[in-house]
């Protein structure tokens, strides 16, 4: 046998191997209940909670931000006495 043919032959040999492993492994998932629905119900569990946290931060930098006004302004009014 050639060498160049062996070479061949396994180039051949893994590309078959890796189709097929893609192939099963997705139907496997499917098989242990770790279908698609399972995965979207779960994005959007965490998609939502995303969200919850953002509005959660934007509430908590409102806060921040007012009370370094009212302090700078508390300031102000000290220093115009």
């Amino acid at each position: 046998m050639n060498p160049f043919e062996m070479v061949a032959i396994i180039v051949v040999a893994v590309m078959i191997a890796s189709v097929l492993r893609a192939k099963y492994s997705h139907t496997r998932r499917g098989r242990d209940g770790l279908g698609q629905a399972e995965d979207s119900a779960e994005t959007l569990r965490l998609r939502e909670e995303v969200k919850d946290l953002k509005e959660r931060l934007k509430v908590l930098e409102r806060i921040t931000v007012d009370k370094e006004n009212s302090l700078a302004r508390q300031i102000d009014e000290l220093r115009d006495r």
